[in-house]
């Protein structure tokens, strides 16, 4: 077994076995399983199984963060667990008990979809999004490179090779998410991005539609993002009505004809309206609402990422790179996170004699600079409470300073998504330059670790809570606490992965 396959069984096992688990989905850092019985669930082993970051149980909703890459092979593997027969298992010889938790599973599963539609509308498409993540941030990366050379006046026989490379992807994203759209809603990907690709073309400027003459890229994400679902269920709907001995001509055939029909006479023409409107929308908030707008969207985002809602951005992003080169929502919500580095600081320095607690820190701080805010959450700010609100509050000042510089004309954007605080200042870029947007950007940065830090150095920690740690730390000096320890705050979810930091 491979160390992914490994973990899953073991992630399997502490969960209570595959006739617990009501549902699987993961983002780009955790697994979110949803349990029919949450007692079944050994959450203090869970937490202490070599690999899982951090552990945090919400019910019937366990949210278990384990780091990028990894977590989509354990996923897959979990996955592979659960459809597998139980070793020694008959389907001619099932027990009550058996069929008692596969009708729990069942209606958890059920219950879990009834309730969280909206949160499954956003995973399914920020599905479609997260892919693509990894290429827009090296072809950003890229595109950032080529601008300091090309300001600077370096290399010039090099910043029109680079400009090929950082462009190519961009110009046929269109195709990429028709692709993923199709396939993420029960379509074939090559279909999806048949239609995606329509968007791009260059003969779309010879089609008038209600008296105006499309332009290539019209629509852009959004569009290609409908068509691509809209291709998946012309295609389904096509291979249940067509006999099978002609359905490879006429299934593809019809798919792409009523898609990329629709696609071209009403979605691109609808879609265009929408994104100059997210576009337009989102300059005007920052440009005039400045700083106060900054600090509402500062201080909301690490709510956002606790709940998930923050993929829901993901669309928005790609369009204001697609419309203006960058995102200026991106630099602001990244001040969320830096306001939690300042709060986790200032734990470890007003609890430095807990080792456990320091140890938790110390392992999820290097993730948490590159950007990966997911094991600060749930290892550290959220299960000790108010740090998670003094990290709220770092997070508003911060973006209170970015707000306030776009407010002044400066505004900072990000030309890629997918990287935040450190990670993201390669990746600046504004109306004024890079350098502004650096300053921009550092000045929001420094702002959130110092009232982060601030923050809960004054008033972050409860006089309970204060008095358990202390008493933690004295009882068990240079040791974890027991998973069992008499402590309500559950403060030791990565202890045992000591040194951890993906």
């Amino acid at each position: 077994m491979t160390d992914a396959q490994q973990l899953a069984q073991q992630i399997l096992d502490t969960v209570g076995g595959s006739s617990n688990i009501a549902d699987v989905e993961n983002c780009m850092t955790r697994l979110r399983v949803e349990v029919a019985s949450p007692s079944s669930v050994d959450l203090p082993a869970l937490q202490g199984t070599d690999g899982v970051m951090a552990a945090i149980a919400a019910g019937s909703n366990l949210q278990i963060v384990l780091g990028p890459g990894l977590v989509d092979r354990v996923a897959d593997s979990l996955e592979s667990l659960r459809a597998a027969p139980a070793p020694g298992a008959s389907s001619a010889s099932v027990s009550p008990e058996e069929l008692a938790a596969r009708g729990a599973s069942i209606k958890a599963s059920a219950r879990a979809r009834s309730d969280g539609r909206t949160m499954r509308a956003i995973r399914r498409i920020s599905a479609i999004f997260i892919p693509l993540i990894p290429a827009l941030i090296a072809c950003g990366l890229i595109a950032g490179i080529n601008g300091i050379l090309t300001n600077l006046g370096w290399l010039p026989g090099v910043t029109p090779f680079l400009g090929v490379l950082s462009s190519g992807f961009l110009s046929l994203l269109a195709v990429f998410v028709g692709m993923n759209a199709a396939r993420e809603f029960g379509g074939t990907p090559i279909l999806g991005g048949a239609v995606g690709g329509i968007i791009v073309a260059a003969g779309v400027a010879n089609v008038t539609v209600f008296g105006e003459t499309l332009a290539p890229g019209q629509g852009g994400v959004l569009g290609a993002l409908a068509g691509g679902i809209l291709a998946a269920y012309v295609e389904r709907f096509m291979r249940k009505v067509t006999p099978d001995v002609i359905a490879l001509i006429v299934v593809p055939t019809v798919t792409v004809l009523v898609a990329g029909s629709v696609t071209l006479g009403v979605l691109m023409s609808v879609a265009g309206v929408v994104s100059v409107a997210i576009g337009t929308a989102a300059t005007w908030l920052l440009a005039n609402g400045g700083a106060f707008a900054g600090f509402i969207l500062g201080g909301l985002f690490l709510p956002l990422v606790m709940t998930g809602m923050h993929q829901g951005l993901i669309p928005i992003h790609a369009t204001l790179i697609e419309q203006t080169g960058w995102t200026v929502l991106l630099p602001v919500l990244a001040m969320g996170g830096a306001g939690q580095i300042g709060a986790c600081i200032a734990l470890w320095v007003r609890f430095r004699s807990n080792e456990s607690l320091v140890r938790t820190i110390r392992g999820a701080l290097p993730a948490g600079f590159l950007g990966v805010g997911e094991p600060l959450i749930y290892g550290v700010t959220l299960p000790l409470g108010r740090p998670f609100i003094t990290a709220c509050i770092g997070g508003a000042f911060g973006g209170g300073v970015v707000g306030l510089f776009d407010q002044l004309g400066h505004s900072v954007g990000a030309i890629a998504i997918g990287a935040s605080d450190l990670s993201l200042i390669p990746l600046l870029n504004g109306s004024s330059g890079y350098g502004w947007a650096l300053l921009g950007y550092g000045s929001g940065l420094v702002v959130a670790y110092v009232v982060g830090f601030v923050a809960t150095m004054v008033f972050g920690v409860s006089e309970s809570v204060r008095a358990d740690l202390d008493a933690q730390a004295a009882a068990s000096p240079g040791d974890p606490v027991a998973p069992d320890a008499p402590l309500d705050v559950p403060v030791t979810p990565v202890a045992a992965v000591s040194g951890t930091s993906r």
